[in-house]
Order: structure tokens, then C-alpha cells, then sequence
């Protein structure tokens, strides 16, 4: 008999239960930092061993290519082998190998090319031009979010009504000419990748049968998080909703309580109905916790208790109860942020590591006083969020480069690297391309071409885009039969992008070199996922896939910002929510809306439960955001917490320490403290900031409300302690 402990013995009681369940659709809830990476590899490796299912039976899906890799990783540590023939993937990968094998069938060109996010901006912003719309009435980034969201739901410009009101009618009508836009090209938005792969299956009864066939196990990574999309494809590919009457299996785990996408399209309906949708379904919960003490799962146990309508679990965790949620009442966000800095410091003379420190925040504006403080006392940090390497503008004039290389209808290319570096192509010149592209119906490529020929430019602007047109073509002709990495490396020099940015100075332009170089060797470690595939073609998708997927120049021991969107699926043992205040979280568009109110409360979840040891939470009385000063309330998340589990602290006994030169003070010899409230007879009240010097040269920074930061002297200041 076979020997499958070592599948079982490894996880606990629940876990068990779902890696060995009886074939069938099977929604596994899994709380935070319960094991459910665990448990997917360890089903799936069951599947193999156990039940016997061959690899090419079994489809894998989750939402980032990191989560990807690593259920790809464990599942061939515990079967000692390559997982051959299993699938594997995002559902943006998945969808793209099925229009790439099926390309003919899906309506594409085999060079179609994928379209990032901040391409598909451009290309809509010129058919709005094109359309000769006000820009500003009707701004692009308008138009891609209703572009992407009726892509969402499904929506092609012919299944929309486009009589309520003049608002939509124009919106489809932008719809409409960036579809025909993207035709022309041979070009793919990411929402366009799942749309298609649908219709794909849905419009092919012979395609669909044959995936239905070979795919008989589909395991689905946090499944809160599917859109209307996402989820009619998995109904498609598994067929009816009973196992009996199914082609295959669904095995299905998220946690409603970390939905926290509804902004982007995701559905808590769908794992909230999934057991209406597959009735014999089976429900296993995950409820032990490997991550966090005792009192940060009380604490959160009881944040979302207060949401309805959720399928119910409790967290517990064998770790201990640990110490109290520290909760710190901030003057003001610099008190806040100094009170963070202070904390972080407090923690590495401890013995712990400034990376196993995170700071979350609700929004992206409220970084900057964190980013301060921690610049002003010399603390490394990294801001989760920032450009990653494939989107940063390099990177992106030589991908464009080598998308025209590949495809000369890419416009979106075209449009990038048509004068970059600068060769003399005007405004007016790619406006009459533009211009012909659009009565002719023609890329901006052939549309070039065409002016060429027909003699319609001046000398001079012919010369130029001439110039342009037998760059690339010879660059192609060149690139031939090189390998990738030789290929990327050619291109950077003949293109005159090395020459470009090297024409720069300092740091920024060595960087954007080493970022060139960076992009070689990227080139050079490439192994594309089918053998045989064009190896250009393949590294095209690949990086518009992985766009945004790693963030280059990290320290190595540097603490983490990041907004709690940011956070989900990461782990820390020091964590600090900031900013905990009405308004500003719940934020003030979401408080009047029950829905969106209890996905604020789902994100409020999802901070607090990646902290592992230790979980500070802060609000202000006083915050400037936006340029405007606020007077907000504690945010009632912070009331939802058990108040024995809380302990408020102050930061007292503080000394500064500026620069050498300065010299040091502490409070005990000028009175005085950092973060202390004090009153001045013409300023009035404010907050103490800074101390620097000694004796009678004692300076002391104070920002005031009504006239903001001021330098004094201590010894003529003449400042009341307010507390």
C-alpha cells in the first residue's frame, strides 16, 4: 500500500481534511496565514499520487505570477520531480497560452502582442484625439476604467445600450474605435485576455469539449477575488453545477474576509454563493492561525464580526496570547510620524531588523510625513507601489523597440519611439500619420509608409521618418538569428538609446543604463514557458505579464511602506496602521454605503492580521492631507476592538539627536519634549518637532496650527507645557 504520510503528517486536522476530501467541488474558507498555499500543493500532489489523475488533468490558478511560482515550487519539492504537464498559472497566463495555442480560432493575428496598462492609456488617449473629443471632458483614464470594466462584466460595445444618456453613448463610442484600434494593431489589454479566452471557449463547443476532457481538476487561489469574468470562464470550463452532471471538479479557496478588490471588479458574491452554485458542494474552514499571537486574532476576530452575510469563521492560534494592540493618540501626522520613526528605532537597538518593520496606510498621500521622519533620521525604506522594472521609462522605449521589431502594427510602439531618442520627427509630422492612419484605416506603420510614398511630407520631415522606418527594419534584418539576450543588446545600442541616456549625468542616468543592462540579462535567463515558442514573441508577453510583479532597488534590511492593499498576502512581525481615523479609514466615499463600508472593515482585517508579534495603531487628532488640515475622529474600527486587548501608549523620554555639529539636548535639559503640545503667548498652541544644541543656544522647532513650523530659542520662547 502507499505510503501518503508524508502528504498528511505535515498538516493539521483541517488541512487534512480538504487535501484528502472525496472527489467533488470543494469551497475551502481559509483565514489568514491558515496554510492554504500549503494545502493547494498538498491537494494537488494528492491528485497525482493518491487518486492517480494524470499532471495534464489538473489546471492551477491564481492572481500573481509570485503566488504561481511558489505553488509550482512546492508542488515538485513534495513529488521530487518537475510538475510536468500541470498548469499552473495566473489567470491572465492561463488566458494568454489559450489565445496563443488557439489563435486562429480566437479571431487574432499570431503576432498579436499584449497591451500593459499604461500603453492601453495612450492608445485610448489618441482615439480621443482622433475623435476630436474635449480631453478634458473626457479624460482617458476615464474611458480605459469603462473600457475594463465592461470588459469585466463581459460587455462588448454591441451588447450595451447606448440610449440612457449622452454620457454612455460617447463612452462606447471611445469603446468602439479603441476595439477597432486594437484590431488593427494586433493588440491585447489584459482584460481583453480574459474576455477573449472566454469567448474563445463559449463560441468553440469542440475546444471547449476537448479542455473540459483534459482538464478535470481546477484549483482556484483566492477565490474572493474573481471577477464576474473570471468566474463565468471557471463555470465554463467545469461545466454544470452538480458533480454528477459536471466535467470536472472545483476546488476552491479564498476567505470573504480578505475581499478587499470590490473597486477593481472583484466579487464577494461569488464565493459567497458559491454553495448555491455547486449545491453538493462541500465546506471545509481553515481557523488556525500560523502567523500572528493570540491577542492580534482576538483583536481582528472581532473588527470583522461586526460584517454580515459571512460564511463565519473564528481564527485561534497555539502561539500565546503575546502583547497587548498598542494604540497611540497622535498630536498630529508629524507627531505620528516621529512617534512611528521613534518605535522602528526602538525595535533595531532591540536585536530586530528595520525589514521586519512595516508601515501601512490607507492612502498613498499619507507617506510623505513617514517618508520625512524616517529621511531625517537616516532610516532606509522602501515604498511598495513605486515604478517596477518593467514599467519604468527605459525599460519601456526599448520593449517598445522590440515590439516593432516583432510587429510592425503595434502602434502604441510606434507612437513611444517614433522620435525617442529625438530624430527631427515634429508634432505635425506624427499628426499626419496619425491623420492618414485614421481616414485610411491603417496602422501608424503602413500609414508612414503611404506618406513616404505618396511624397506628402516636406524634405525634411521625410528624411527624419525615413530614417525612423529603416531603423527598425534593420534592426530586424540585423537581430536575425541572434540569441534573445543579443537581440536586446543590439537594439539598445543601434536604437541610440545607449547613447541617449548616457547623454544625461549622475545618478539617475547611470541608473537608467544599469536598468538597460538589467534588461539584458533578463533576456539572457529567459526560458519560455512552451517549447519551441518564438523566443522574442515569448519574452514580449512575458514581460507585460510580469509588469508589476517585482519592484528592482530594494534594500536588503530597510522598512517597508506600503497601502494596506499593498499588504495582503505579506507577513511582519512589527506592523503600524496609521491614519486610523473617520474619513480617512473607513474612507469618507465609503462610509454612507453599507457594501463598501464592510469592505473597508475587510481591509482593516487584512491590516491587522499581517502583523505577527507585535501591532501598533495610530490616529491624529490634527492631520494635513491634501493641503487641507482636518479635525478627525478615532475611526471606529478602533472602537470594535476589545478594549482589554488594548494598551494606549505616549511618547515620553524622548531624546534628539541632530547632527554632531548641532550637538545634542534632551528633555531634561531644556524642559521640553518631542511631541509635546506647548502654548506661546503670540503663536498660540502647537506641537514640539525638533531640539537641537545645548545651554543657551537651544533651539526648539515647534509647528504652530495657526502659523506652522517655527524655530525658537529655547531660552526666550517662553513655552507653556500644554500636558
Amino acid at each position: 500500500m502507499m505510503d501518503i504520510t508524508y502528504l498528511l503528517d505535515p498538516l493539521n486536522d483541517a488541512q487534512q481534511e480538504a487535501v484528502s476530501a472525496p472527489l467533488g467541488h470543494i469551497l475551502v474558507v481559509a483565514g489568514a496565514g491558515s496554510g492554504k498555499t500549503r494545502v493547494l500543493a498538498h491537494r494537488i500532489a494528492w491528485l497525482l499520487q493518491v487518486e492517480r489523475f494524470s499532471p495534464f488533468s489538473i489546471l492551477a490558478v491564481t492572481f500573481t505570477n509570485k503566488a504561481a511560482t511558489e505553488m509550482r515550487s512546492r508542488i515538485e519539492v513534495l513529488l521530487e520531480s518537475p510538475a510536468a504537464g500541470i498548469w499552473v498559472g495566473t489567470f491572465h497566463g492561463i488566458a494568454h497560452r489559450l489565445l496563443r495555442s488557439h489563435w486562429r480560432e480566437a479571431g487574432l493575428p499570431q503576432a498579436f502582442q499584449i497591451l500593459d496598462n499604461d500603453d492601453q492609456y495612450r492608445l485610448i488617449k489618441r482615439v480621443i484625439r482622433e475623435l476630436e473629443l474635449d480631453e478634458d471632458q473626457w479624460p482617458a483614464r476615464r474611458a480605459q476604467w469603462y473600457i475594463n470594466g465592461c470588459k469585466d462584466e463581459g460587455l462588448r460595445p454591441q451588447c450595451i445600450d447606448d440610449r440612457s444618456d449622452r454620457s454612455t453613448a460617447v463612452l462606447l463610442t471611445i469603446y468602439q474605435a479603441y476595439e477597432a484600434a486594437c484590431a488593427r494593431s494586433g493588440l491585447v489589454d489584459f482584460a481583453e485576455l480574459l474576455l477573449r479566452a472566454l469567448e474563445l471557449l463559449r463560441n468553440d463547443s469542440a475546444l471547449l469539449a476537448h479542455y473540459r476532457q483534459r482538464f478535470q481538476h481546477i484549483l482556484v487561489d483566492e477565490f474572493q477575488d474573481t471577477n464576474a469574468i473570471q468566474y463565468a470562464w471557471l463555470r465554463l470550463l467545469v461545466g454544470e453545477g452538480s458533480s454528477g452532471d459536471a466535467s470536472g471538479w472545483l476546488f476552491a479557496v479564498g476567505d470573504d474576509d480578505q475581499s478587499i478588490y470590490g473597486w477593481r471588479g472583484a466579487r464577494i458574491e461569488n464565493i459567497q454563493q458559491f454553495t448555491r452554485h455547486y449545491p453538493d458542494a462541500k465546506t471545509i474552514r481553515l481557523e488556525q492561525n500560523y502567523r500572528s499571537t493570540g491577542t492580534i486574532l482576538a483583536a481582528s476576530n472581532a473588527v470583522i464580526s461586526q460584517n454580515s452575510g459571512r460564511l463565519g469563521k473564528e481564527l485561534w492560534t497555539g502561539r500565546g496570547e503575546g502583547e497587548s494592540i498598542y494604540l497611540y493618540r497622535a498630536i498630529n501626522d508629524l507627531d505620528e510620524a516621529h512617534f512611528v520613526v521613534e518605535r522602528i528605532n526602538r525595535w533595531v537597538e532591540e536585536g530586530g531588523l528595520r525589514g521586519e518593520c512595516a508601515v501601512l496606510y490607507r492612502s498613498n498621500a499619507q507617506s510623505r510625513a513617514l517618508e520625512e521622519a524616517l529621511l531625517q533620521k537616516g532610516i532606509p525604506y522602501r515604498v511598495h507601489g513605486g515604478l517596477r522594472f518593467f514599467e519604468r521609462a527605459e525599460i519601456r522605449d526599448a520593449m517598445a523597440y522590440l515590439r516593432l521589431i516583432h510587429n510592425r502594427n503595434d502602434d502604441a510602439a510606434f507612437e513611444r519611439v517614433v522620435n525617442v531618442p529625438a530624430r527631427g520627427i515634429g508634432a505635425r509630422t506624427v499628426e499626419g500619420v496619425r491623420e492618414l492612419a485614421r481616414e485610411s484605416g491603417l496602422t501608424l506603420w503602413r500609414a508612414a509608409l503611404q506618406l513616404q510614398q505618396q511624397q506628402r511630407l516636406t524634405a525634411r520631415a521625410a528624411k527624419a521618418l525615413g530614417g525612423f522606418l529603416r531603423l527598425v527594419e534593420t534592426l530586424d534584418n540585423d537581430t536575425q538569428g541572434l540569441e534573445l539576450a543579443e537581440q536586446v543588446a543590439h537594439v539598445h545600442q543601434h536604437s541610440g538609446l545607449i547613447a541617449h541616456f548616457g547623454k544625461e549625468r549622475g545618478e539617475k542616468a547611470q541608473a537608467r543604463l544599469d536598468n538597460l543592462e538589467e534588461l539584458v540579462n533578463a533576456a539572457r535567463n529567459f526560458v519560455p514557458e512552451e517549447d519551441g515558442a518564438p523566443r522574442l514573441a515569448a519574452f514580449l508577453s512575458h514581460a507585460a505579464l510580469e509588469a508589476g510583479e517585482a519592484q528592482g532597488d530594494a534594500w536588503e534590511d530597510c522598512v517597508q511602506l506600503m497601502t494596506l492593499h499593498s499588504a495582503k498576502g505579506l507577513e511582519f512581525p512589527l506592523v503600524f496602521l496609521v491614519g486610523v481615523e473617520e474619513g480617512l479609514f473607513p474612507h469618507r466615499m465609503s462610509v454612507a454605503d453599507p457594501a463598501r463600508l464592510e469592505e473597508e472593515r475587510r481591509l482593516c482585517y487584512v491590516g491587522m492580521t499581517r502583523a505577527m508579534r507585535v501591532l501598533y495603531i495610530t490616529f491624529a487628532e490634527r492631520r494635513r492631507l491634501h493641503g487641507k488640515e482636518t479635525y478627525p475622529k478615532a475611526s471606529r474600527f478602533i472602537g470594535e476592538i476589545p478594549p482589554k486587548l488594548v494598551q494606549e501608549v505616549r511618547m515620553r523620554g524622548v531624546v534628539c539627536r541632530p547632527s554632531a555639529a548641532a550637538g545634542r539636548v534632551s528633555s531634561a535639559q531644556s524642559g521640553l519634549e518631542l511631541g509635546q503640545a506647548v502654548q506661546h503667548a503670540l503663536f498660540g498652541p502647537g506641537v514640539v518637532l525638533r531640539l537641537e544644541g545645548e545651554g543657551e543656544q537651544a533651539r526648539v522647532q515647534v509647528n504652530f496650527e495657526a502659523g506652522g513650523a517655527k524655530w525658537l530659542m529655547v531660552s526666550l520662547a517662553g513655552l507653556q507645557p500644554l500636558c
